[in-house]
């Protein structure tokens, strides 16, 4: 099996010396997980400034499920260049904008018709979605879950369920946001009945249900450590919507684009969200954000009630055409599938440290705990295991407070890649259990 290329220390004098350029020019608050400067990226490989190459197993937090760098967005890419980059839509219309729309509203989950509008960021996405719900039922208040996360900006960091790191100092908040329980079976003994209980208590104590006007989640918590529902919980999640007219929206920006080995994760619950909100993979990395829904609910904000000057660039519409036309033509769903299976068999070895694999596609959360008897977090070990990963040339990112070992490899990577860097995920944890 060939290695990956590791030439020099890590990381190299050129990624040490841009990194305190980075300390000099850009804000504190912008964090990096490795201290490295990319140079290349191709597939599953970054190559770093000094030379040094890494397996890739975050993919841009799951924005690069076709990988780095894939050929036929590159080649279409090159080609609208040559034409124009964006005559902004707001201005004037652009083909790539309306076949980008006719496709998803093809492959959104739902047997209804939809209609779509693009921003630029997840955030952005999340927070108009927000506004069309409130619009469309004249309502004010929305509910989201514990340990969610839906962005920075001020609405979508109020909508997250969590405090560390998200909202810590940057209050006031937004209002009439509202948090209910999220099923978390490993550590929370609660069952479904319980959760949905507390849900409907909200209602009692918090906010009547003719004033919600949506109900907002991720079908699989990414940030929050891979947290996987039963497929009751989320079709009871509907049939509260529907009992009180209720705009279910599905945060689907880590999950969307072949993650979980459907194109969306709502598809493994049997059923359908009013509003679907999708970025990060949408576009191979460029900035991109969607919202696809019911056309009676996403169309009901008057023109000029949406939009944003760059949304849905034309760069990043012609990307995200050719990043579904990749996913179906290269059969990445099935193959998000065979790569999580590999990934949960390789790490399922006798561990005193490794609590519990959450995997669904390829999209993989390794609770790291003290013990199994306790359950307590073990962050110190998730930390050891990241950096002498790293060391070792393969990289990836922990969720949940740092609790969770997080594998969001690209689902273009090579058998030969995946089994190399789960030998070395592998082998770490046994050493690092050894001292």
């Amino acid at each position: 099996m060939k290695s990956i290329n590791i030439r020099t220390a890590i990381p190299g004098p050129k990624s040490k010396e841009l990194a305190k350029e980075k300390e000099q020019a850009v804000a504190r608050g912008i964090s990096t997980a490795y201290p490295i400067v990319t140079v290349k990226g191709e597939g599953a490989v970054l190559t770093d400034i000094d030379g040094n190459s890494y397996l890739d197993l975050a993919s841009g937090i799951s924005s690069l499920n076709v990988g780095h760098s894939p050929k036929p967005v590159v080649d279409a890419l090159k080609i609208q260049l040559d034409s124009f980059i964006n005559p902004i839509f707001n201005v004037a219309l652009h083909k790539p904008y309306i076949d980008l729309a006719k496709k998803l509203n093809q492959i959104i989950p739902g047997s209804f018709q939809k209609k779509s509008v693009f921003f630029n960021s997840g955030a952005e996405a999340i927070e108009n979605a927000v506004k069309i719900a409130r619009r469309y039922t004249g309502r004010k208040g929305i509910i989201s879950f514990d340990r969610s996360f839906h962005g920075r900006t001020m609405l979508a960091m109020t909508l997250t369920g969590r405090v560390n790191s998200i909202k810590r100092g940057f209050g006031p908040l937004a209002s009439d946001i509202h948090h209910a329980p999220y099923p978390y079976y490993y550590k929370d003994e609660r069952t479904d009945e319980q959760l949905l209980a507390e849900l409907r208590r909200l209602f009692q104590v918090s906010v009547p249900p003719e004033e919600v006007a949506a109900i907002v989640l991720e079908p699989v918590q990414g940030d929050g450590g891979i947290i996987i529902p039963s497929k009751r919980f989320i079709q009871e999640i509907r049939a509260i919507c529907d009992e009180f007219g209720i705009v279910f929206i599905a945060d689907e920006i880590q999950t969307g684009f072949g993650r979980t080995g459907r194109m969306f994760a709502m598809e493994h619950f049997d059923c359908a969200a009013d509003l679907t909100v999708m970025s990060k993979s949408i576009a191979a990395g460029l900035p991109l954000s969607a919202i696809t829904g019911r056309e009676e609910i996403i169309n009901f904000p008057d023109v000029k009630e949406l939009g944003g000057t760059l949304s849905g660039n034309t760069l990043a519409c012609v990307a995200a055409l050719e990043v579904i036309q990749m996913i179906e033509n290269e059969n990445l769903l099935k193959r998000a599938n065979e790569i999580g299976h590999f990934i949960k068999e390789k790490l399922s070895f006798d561990s005193k440290h490794i609590g519990e694999i959450r995997q669904i596609g390829a999209m993989i959360g390794i609770e790291i705990v003290l013990d199994k008897q306790s359950k307590a977090s073990h962050r110190s070990f998730v930390n050891d295991v990241v950096t002498k990963c790293f060391e070792k040339g393969v990289l990836f990112m922990r969720a949940a407070d740092g609790d969770v070992i997080r594998l969001l490899p690209p689902l273009v990577i090579t058998d030969e890649q995946l089994h190399e860097a789960m030998s070395v995920i592998a082998d770490t944890i046994k050493e690092l259990e050894r001292i």
